[in-house]
């Protein structure tokens, strides 16, 4: 079976590594990856823990189908009571470190206690061991991986680790693993930080097997047939997420100055033509796509600055390539801040890179710092003398890396938006649900997004549901709630799998999804068992919510989205239709109208 069967528990106060059986009831019944680890997760903590405490865990998980040669097999998340939002908090992430770590035997690495000094995993097949991390502590990520890797003189080993920013638990800094791939979203690099982690670092040959290889072989090329002709597989493989900047646009759905407006004026200087375009001194932001672990898609970007842009101009440190602008990126960095400038935003996106912060996160902050400073609240003394306003791409550039190396007033934009605008007084500016910042589509020019973002179990989030095509079909709340509701699942299955939710958008079906596992696994994984596993997963993520002290009330969306008409696009004059979409969405759940788990559905789905 494609599951190792095994644990790795780390205890670091203890200074301990042990390896214990995986829970294969559990597997069977969440499959692996986010729903697994959530398993675990609440089995062994609190769900009311303090999430930077030494009493909350945080699990690194594969899923059964990491590291096997179906398409987009390198996923792995980081799975933990979040620090930005106090709900459960799975992020996802690519690149190879997942799949090194899969081969290296390994499903999972549990992360508890607190070590009293630096330290971090190194990890190599069966052989685990804590070292000190100390000469590494307050190293970014680019500075420390090239270390590790010169340290134990293997340039293959695959490392995720933490920059200042986690280590100054920034409420949004994440965790990066080969340079610039990352469980970005939701604070878990500041739990890592918290525990005194700074990386960890595999290299595995041991291998993943499967239960039936030739019927294995038969699921993934008929994937692949599906995936590579399809024309939106070829879009990300050529242009990647960011064309989704002129389609939001032009709709009015494209967060722009904290969602004040939908449109951006500026978004032709930041969309894909500008990034594959050269500028007036013939330089060109894209140099080449990248792929993941096993992917056939290659969505990501690698981009350079103009080595004559301000940001990098005596800074030749910055003057080479690393991941680039995706769609989130470009819009956080951008749009949201009312920044055009192409370079600047890739260089605050090299700064997310560099210390480990979410861009999404750290894009919606300093956007509600702007308004904030554009209103009068913030000022100049708050700032030490940087000029906060909507379209500032030097200040950007500037408060970017201040925000990660926890200086001036970046340790504010650390706070992350909710708890900064709390700090201010003016809570009502923070664009975000359960406290984690909106992606970049506005919830009033697409409803069913607004309907996602409010109930996502780990706060607003793009990639826990799939109502795009509709949204962009009609404004009309009719049938928002059965799409949000069964794309949900359906991405809960998918994560947990171990393969990448992008493939939705090129063609491939549940049926797919399902055949793999099941000839990856065994057990009769049909298209209905995958899709209640994901129902299941969904519903134990609430349960836990439900039990760190969430409630329906938490299912909302901020004043501005719920009472301000949209300024401009298809839903001028509309906000977003919540209070008539979420009872719906309720009694499609099977809970009860103040967001309660039934009884019958509980038991149904063996959460009972």
């Amino acid at each position: 079976m494609s599951w190792q069967g095994k644990v790795l528990r780390v205890n670091l106060t203890a200074g301990t590594c042990t390896s214990e059986p995986l829970n294969m009831a559990w597997a069977e019944a969440y499959l692996g990856q986010r729903g697994l680890a959530t398993k675990y997760l609440l089995e062994e903590i609190d769900p009311k823990v303090d999430p930077l405490s030494p009493d909350n865990k945080l699990i690194i998980a594969t899923g059964p189908l990491t590291g096997t040669n179906a398409s987009t097999g390198g996923r792995w998340s980081a799975v933990t009571k979040g620090p930005l939002t106090g709900a459960i908090a799975c992020s996802n992430s690519g690149g190879q470190f997942g799949g090194e770590l899969k081969m290296a035997g390994w499903d999972f690495i549990i992360f508890e206690g607190r070590s009293e000094k630096p330290v971090y995993l190194y990890l190599e097949d069966e052989h685990a061991e804590l070292l000190d991390a100390s000469h590494l502590w307050g190293g970014s990520v680019w500075q420390i991986e090239p270390q590790i890797k010169k340290a134990h003189e293997d340039p293959l080993i695959r490392v995720a680790s933490i920059g200042p920013a986690g280590e100054n638990m920034v409420r949004y800094a994440c965790i990066v693993n080969d340079l610039h791939r990352a469980a970005g979203r939701s604070g878990v690099g500041a739990v890592m930080g918290s525990k005194h982690l700074k990386a960890i670092a595999v290299r595995g040959t041991t291998g993943v097997n499967v239960v039936d290889h030739k019927k294995f072989f038969a699921a993934v090329k008929a994937t692949n047939t599906t995936l590579n002709d399809s024309e939106g597989r070829m879009g990300l493989t050529r242009y990647g997420t960011i064309p989704m900047m002129d389609i939001t646009s032009s709709f009015g759905a494209l967060p722009t100055r904290n969602n004040r407006e939908v449109q951006f004026e500026g978004h032709e200087q930041i969309n894909v033509t500008a990034m594959q375009e050269p500028n007036e001194r013939g330089h060109t932001n894209f140099i080449a796509n990248g792929a993941c672990f096993g992917c056939t898609i290659g969505c990501g970007r690698i981009c350079h600055i103009d080595p004559e842009h301000f940001s990098v101009k005596d800074r030749p440190q910055y003057q080479h390539a690393s991941g680039g602008l995706e769609y989130e990126t470009a819009y956080a960095l951008g749009a949201a801040v009312g920044v055009n400038d192409i370079d600047a935003a890739t260089f605050a996106g090299f700064m997310c890179n560099e210390y480990g912060m979410d861009p999404i996160s750290l894009g919606g902050t300093i956007a509600a710092a702007m308004e904030l400073y554009d209103i009068g609240v913030i000022t100049q003394e708050h700032t030490g003398g940087l000029d906060l306003a909507f379209g500032n791409a030097e200040v950007l550039c500037q408060i970017s890396e201040m925000a990660g190396k926890g200086e001036g007033f970046g340790v504010d934009i650390g706070l992350g938006s909710k708890l900064l605008c709390e700090k201010y007084g003016r809570p009502d500016l923070s664009m975000a649900v359960k406290g984690q910042e909106f992606a970049a589509y506005d919830g009033r020019g697409m409803q069913g997004m607004g309907l996602a973002y409010a109930t996502s179990n780990r706060g607003a989030c793009h990639l826990r549901a799939n109502p795009y095509a509709d949204d962009f079909g009609t404004t009309a709340p009719e049938g928002k709630p059965i799409m949000v509701k069964d794309s949900q699942d359906l991405i809960a299955a998918i994560d947990s799998s171990g393969l990448c939710v992008f493939t939705t958008h090129a063609g491939v079906e549940v049926t797919h999804y399902a055949n793999q596992v099941d000839a990856a696994c065994g057990g009769g994984w049909t298209p209905e068992r995958f899709l209640e596993t994901g129902e299941r997963i969904w519903n134990l993520e609430r349960q836990f919510n439900l039990a760190a002290g969430l409630t329906a009330a938490d299912d909302t969306l901020p004043k501005r989205i719920l009472e301000e008409p949209a300024p401009s696009g298809a839903a001028k004059g509309m906000v977003c239709q919540l209070p008539h979409m979420l009872p719906k969405y309720y009694e499609l759940r099977g809970w009860t109208a103040d967001g309660e788990i039934k009884s019958e559905t509980l038991s149904r789905l063996g959460l009972g």
